[in-house]
């Protein structure tokens, strides 16, 4: 069962962040296949929650969206969009998974359009509560493939707030202090924010992809620890769980 594909890579090294007792908001696909893994390996208590109000379910399979009733099996409260929205700004959730089109070097993401915004070339889905839980929420990670187009200098639209210009903007923005981007999980490596700074820093290199593969994948200067760590792959164990009971079908590990 050794032999796993890169989806089945970011989802392992994903659902290891996410430690027993600790809350997530989740929306369907890759992050949600993170958090279920997460639940049934190392984590039962992990409190998943959706945007649509599903609130601590143990999902019994994939949900196909987040008003999907399997997000509410076994929940600790059906509750509603602005149930979770005010959860997440009352500070009770410690991640969040979010994505988009673009990412600059401070984590802040695209999701709205590409190209100018009033003639774009490509009109996205926008913010939905994406704004609204990497502001209020501790942690927001990313998963996403290594690729120039997604990884670029300056976004065609600034959707949801990283760390804004970097050092201390999003605090003097007004956004809660100690929230911010924590880590972006790709096919290639794993980052983190360097601490100062605030850009996206190389920690951990997957096995076969080098600091060069993940830079020349990238639109910006990256930066690197001196010495990143090997990403330690999927276990037997994750990779049987994560086909057996969280993916079956192969809706996210399939792509």
């Amino acid at each position: 069962m050794a032999e796993y594909n890169e989806m089945e890579m970011m989802i392992a090294v994903a659902s290891r962040e996410l430690e027993n007792g600790a809350s997530v908001g989740v929306g369907t696909g890759a992050p949600c296949a993170a958090a279920m893994l997460a639940q049934k390996m190392n984590a039962p208590d992990l409190v998943i929650m959706f945007e649509a109000g599903g609130m601590s379910p143990h999902l019994p399979e994939m949900p196909i969206s987040v008003g999907d009733s399997r997000t509410f099996y076994k929940a600790a409260m059906a509750g509603s969009m602005g149930d979770t929205m005010e959860t997440c700004s009352r500070g009770f959730v410690d991640y969040t998974f979010l994505g988009g089109a673009q990412i600059d070097k401070y984590g802040n993401l695209n999701s709205t359009v590409i190209g100018d915004h009033l003639k774009p070339k490509v009109r996205l889905p926008g913010s939905g509560g994406a704004n609204d839980f990497a502001s209020f929420c501790w942690r927001m990670m990313v998963m996403t493939p290594q690729d120039k187009r997604r990884f670029v200098e300056k976004l065609d639209f600034l959707t949801t707030p990283g760390y804004l210009e970097g050092g201390d903007a999003r605090e003097k923005s007004g956004l809660p202090e100690g929230t911010g981007p924590y880590k972006i999980i790709t096919n290639m490596a794993v980052m983190d924010f360097e601490p100062e700074t605030k850009r996206m820093r190389v920690i951990s290199l997957n096995p076969g992809y080098s600091f060069q593969d993940v830079q020349d994948n990238c639109g910006f200067e990256l930066l690197r620890l001196e010495k990143p760590e090997e990403t330690r792959p999927p276990s037997d164990e994750e990779l049987r769980i994560l086909r057996e009971e969280v993916d079956p079908y192969k809706y996210v590990i399939g792509r």
